[in-house]
Formats: C-alpha cells, structure tokens, sequence
C-alpha cells in the first residue's frame, strides 16, 4: 500500500491536556500521559476529519494533523485490525513477526511498543517473552481494544507469562524517565505523527545505552511494476474496499495513500534516525518494497 515518497516540511502539532488522561493501572514505570482532545467519534460517525479539499496538500504540514488522526483513530478503531489484514493480503503480522525478530528481544529487556494501536506489535513482542511489554497510543478507542484483546488472551490461557499492558501517551512527549528501555517499537505511526524529528529524539532519550529502535513503515518498491500496481492499488482500490469495510466517514481510507505519498522515502527515514543520535542503522524492505523496517541503535556510553 504504496504512493510516491518526497521530502517533506512539518508543522508543530496540536496537543492539550486533559483531566480524562489515564494511563493503564497496570502500567509500572508510567508518569502520566500525553492527552487527548475534542470529542472522539466511533465507527461509521458522520465525524468528518479529513476533508477533500484538506487532502490535496501535503496533510504532514498541517498544524491540526495530530487532532485529525486522532479523530480518524477514532472513528476506525473497531474495524482497523479487519482492514489491516485484508488489504496487506495478511502480510501485515509477517512485517510485526520480522520486526520482533531483528530487535533481539531478550528475557531481561523491557519493551515500549508507541503508537501500539490495537495492540498487534504489543501482543508479537510479548510472545518474545521480555521481562515487559508497554503499548503507548494517544487514541483511547484503540487502546479500549487492546486491552480487551489482553484480557480475552489471559481468560483463554493464550496470554504470555509476561507483563503487558497499555496506557494513553504521545510519542512527541513521553512520560517516562530517560533509559527506561531496552527495545522501542513503533509500526505505521512515525508518519502520523505531527514532528517525527522530535519523536525520534523522545525514542532516543527514553532508550537505554545499546537500546533498539524497530520502524515499520510503508514505502516505495523499486521494482516499477510493482510500484505501479501498489500506487493504484493504494490511491484507487483500497480507499473504496477499506471505507466499505469500515463504513468510515472520517476520510481515513483517503488520508492513508496522501500520507504515504507525501512523507519520507527510506533514505529520509534513515537520515532522521542517524541525526537523531542512533548508529548501526539498517534497513529491509519486505513484500518487494511495500513496506520498510528499520533498526537503529543507541550507541552504548563510552
């Protein structure tokens, strides 16, 4: 689910403060959380956050985007993993099952999964069996999922004997103490976020020395008719299919492929990861280009 990758200029987001912030309770080591703002909308909401005329621009240099996908969230939460899964022909829990296994997760590390979503890459990292897994997202209707999802998982027995739980954050502002971490995942999200340069500096600092930092994001395939299949596919097929599935009428389907195309290609990506303090940085693309995973990590203390 492709589109065409340029550089790119970004805004300062929007964030307020909330007295309806809760971190999980069963969250060790939380300090608070990043809030939320205006109202949420649920699925199939007449909540309209991206608007057409909205989506003609470059939607990463706009002020309002982190309140935009937030409402977006939302509005998709209940159908986002259905979708996920169809329209990455199932691909996508391959990419979070090689994401897992290139961060060499070890029974000591302690793992923070940020813009966990429903939880997916959460619930991979802990079948690693780390001493801890924390999913972090600003959207309380997917967080709402996951940890039903983590429940349903500890009432069938299926769970991992490991400490996995979720709480309310912003990746732009975490609310943890510096090298808290051993692994940092984040998985589709850097691109949603309103200053991904200043997120990548949050993930460093909370990153213990030898810490290791997992993107996935999508990207451009090289090979051109792969590119072209994956462009139509991304800006004329999947936006109707995923809107049907969803009944989404926040624009979701429609930001997805203006968002790709208009954020950072892997060599950007790359570039933001070293200037932000990481080394040994790697890259592989997966399904021919579809998606990319990126692995940086912070060096250890001289």
């Amino acid at each position: 689910m492709l589109g065409v990758s340029r550089p790119i200029a970004y805004a300062p987001p929007v964030t307020s403060h909330s007295p309806n912030d809760r971190p999980d309770p069963a969250a060790p080591g939380t300090t608070g959380a990043a809030s939320r703002s205006g109202a949420a909308a649920g699925p199939g909401s007449a909540d309209t956050a991206w608007r057409e005329e909205e989506l003609a621009g470059n939607v990463h240099q706009r002020g309002d985007k982190p309140e935009k996908v937030r409402r977006m969230f939302a509005a998709i939460a209940g159908s986002y993993d259905l979708n996920n899964r169809v329209h990455s022909f199932w691909q996508d829990q391959r990419w979070r099952r090689f994401a897992v296994k290139v961060a060499n997760v070890g029974p000591t590390d302690e793992v923070l999964d940020v813009a966990c979503g429903t939880g997916d890459l959460t619930r991979a990292f802990a079948k690693a069996r780390p001493k801890r897994v924390l999913g972090v997202d600003f959207t309380t209707e997917m967080l709402d999922i996951a940890r039903a999802r983590r429940v349903r998982d500890e009432q069938s027995g299926s769970a991992p004997a490991v400490i996995t739980s979720y709480a309310e954050g912003d990746a732009t502002k975490l609310a943890f103490a510096d090298a808290s971490f051993d692994v940092l995942s984040i998985a589709f999200g850097i691109r949603n976020v309103g200053e991904p340069a200043k997120a990548l500096a949050e993930f460093f600092r909370v990153l213990r020395p030898g810490g290791r930092l997992i993107i996935l994001e999508f990207d451009k395939p090289g090979f051109a008719p792969i590119r072209v299949l994956s462009e139509f596919y991304t800006s004329r097929v999947m936006p109707i299919t995923a809107t049907l599935i969803s009944r989404d009428r926040s624009g979701a389907y429609k930001y997805l492929p203006r968002s790709v195309s208009t954020f950072l290609d892997r060599e950007q990506l790359a570039q933001g990861v070293r200037t932000a303090g990481f080394g040994e940085v790697q890259q592989w693309p997966l399904s021919f280009g579809v998606c990319v995973c990126t692995r940086g990590v912070k060096p250890a203390r001289s």
